[in-house]
């Protein structure tokens, strides 16, 4: 990963007024609402990954501003190492 990356995150999504704008929309369209389906068998499932997907594209996002401003990646993350 270009060491850059996580900079380029912060200015884009965190220091661009137009950029905060934009990680508003994502995240009301794709994290907010995110949940656990638990009605409708093989639907429901498919949308509750649908949902994480959705969800987990976000989370990058802010992990990698989080990173851009020198914050250290949460435990779950070293996990997943």
């Amino acid at each position: 990963m270009s060491q850059n990356l996580p900079a380029l995150y912060r200015d884009i999504f965190e220091t661009d007024r137009r950029g905060q704008v934009i990680m508003e929309d994502l995240y009301r369209r794709f994290a907010a609402h995110a949940k656990v389906h638990t009605t409708g068998g093989i639907d429901a499932v498919l949308k509750t990954y649908r949902d994480s997907a959705h969800r987990e594209v976000i989370e990058y996002i802010t992990l990698m501003i989080n990173r851009g401003n020198g914050l250290p990646d949460t435990p779950e993350d070293h996990n997943n190492d």
